[in-house]
């Protein structure tokens, strides 16, 4: 059984993990050169096929998240295949309400960015591949974890030609998705909402080009969004559809002919970008609220997913795990820059007590939204529509909605 000895012990080397292992990465030790030692745990092997941990799914990144990936360094690889978002329109199927968003009147050149997740994984693990403290235990499991008083002892199971391994750190971060070894160890209890809702996610061909414009449309059985994409020209028709329905209608939309399929997106979308021309393969997911009740545990906090998966009627979920990170990382820093130790309760706490007020705000706007759009109630119905023109026309409101959800 052997013995290393990190700084910082990441759990999971999905987006989380890897954001977090490179925004903290480059820092060094008060009244040292020596940079924090770090080490990532990965049970999938994709440090020799980095695809493998990323699936078909495409991410809006808000104007907050773009930022902070530009101050990382990795934008520049990532926007090259990134679609920006310079207009939404959200209208309800059937009614009057809608409203309009412009990325001009916010100052902005860009609302958002669309693009796929493989491509920011891919950007992500290459930039870490140039730093030699980052040291990847890949594919590796988490077999038992101790925590002692001045560090944290994480086991973990090699592979097949690698004996079974025991890192020692003063913090640990759990990264590693909805289903955290790290949070189920330090048995940290979930709040569950089943929202009875699945979506499906697919890509497709418009008749017409989106020229930078998503939509969000709500629809009988909930709303469906179609986020520009790039397709690599000038005019793209290219769009990433995410379609929210009961189980029983993602399950008939995924099996049904391609077609077919293409009727029913056509007559629930409308005919803002003509005809559906292709799809590319059908994915569906169920939809769920999950919330750690604690955030953080001795020497360990919990980043993204690990901590929060939310609806994602408003595209915030990825986005509110960047902050996460964002703020984890400056918190980091400034214990280094006093020499301080970087796994003290003092500084898990105000981690915690900082990201429990914007996880709470967004969850609470997104649960409304499904609440409200996802309902053919009248009163609703009525209710949403107002909304949805209040939003349009009072400009103090939208503003407030608008850096809400470019990340500010």
């Amino acid at each position: 059984m052997r013995h290393e000895n990190y700084d910082i012990v990441i759990a999971g080397g999905g987006l989380s993990g890897l954001l977090t292992a490179l925004s903290i990465a480059k820092q060094c030790k008060a009244n040292e050169a020596q940079q924090l030692n770090i080490a990532i745990i990965e049970p999938q092997p994709i440090k020799h096929e980095p695809n493998l941990g990323f699936d078909a799914r495409v991410l809006a990144l808000s104007h907050g998240t773009v930022s902070f990936l530009a101050s990382l360094g990795c934008w520049s690889a990532i926007a090259k295949h990134a679609e920006p978002i310079k207009r939404i329109h959200i209208s309800d199927r059937g009614y009057y309400g809608k409203a309009r968003i412009n990325a001009s009147d916010h100052h902005v050149d860009a609302l958002g960015y669309v693009v796929e997740m493989a491509v920011i994984g891919k950007a992500l693990y290459h930039a870490l591949q140039q730093l030699p403290n980052i040291h990847w235990y890949c594919p590796n499991t988490i077999s038992q974890i101790n925590w002692q008083q001045h560090q944290v002892v994480v086991t973990i199971n090699g592979n097949k030609e690698s004996e079974e391994l025991i890192l020692n750190a003063k913090l640990l971060l759990g990264c590693d998705g909805a289903q955290s070894v790290c949070r189920q160890h330090a048995n940290i209890q979930l709040k569950h909402k089943d929202y009875q809702q699945s979506a499906l996610i697919c890509n497709v061909q418009m008749a017409k080009p989106h020229q930078n414009l998503a939509y969000e449309r709500f629809t009988q059985h909930g709303p469906l969004a179609m986020l520009p994409m790039s397709d690599g020209t000038s005019n793209s028709h290219t769009c990433s559809l995410v379609w929210t329905l009961t189980p029983e209608q993602a399950q008939l939309h995924l099996t049904q002919s391609e077609d077919a399929f293409k009727q029913a997106l056509f007559v629930a979308f409308g005919s803002w970008l003509g005809e559906v021309k292709a799809i590319t393969s059908r994915f569906v997911f169920p939809l769920s609220l999950v919330q750690a009740e604690e955030s953080v545990f001795h020497r360990m906090a919990l980043v993204g997913n690990a901590s929060h998966t939310i609806h994602p009627i408003a595209g915030q979920g990825f986005n509110l795990g960047v902050r996460d990170v964002a703020y984890l990382s400056r918190l980091v820093v400034e214990q280094l820059k006093n020499n301080e130790d970087i796994g003290t309760f003092a500084m898990l706490n105000e981690y915690a007590q900082h990201r429990k007020q914007d996880h709470q705000q967004v969850i609470n706007l997104t649960d409304s939204l499904v609440t409200i759009f996802s309902n053919d109630l009248p009163p609703l119905v009525a209710g949403r529509n107002i909304g949805l023109k209040v939003l349009n026309y009072l400009p103090s409101l939208k503003s407030a909605f608008v850096n809400k959800t470019m990340g500010y």
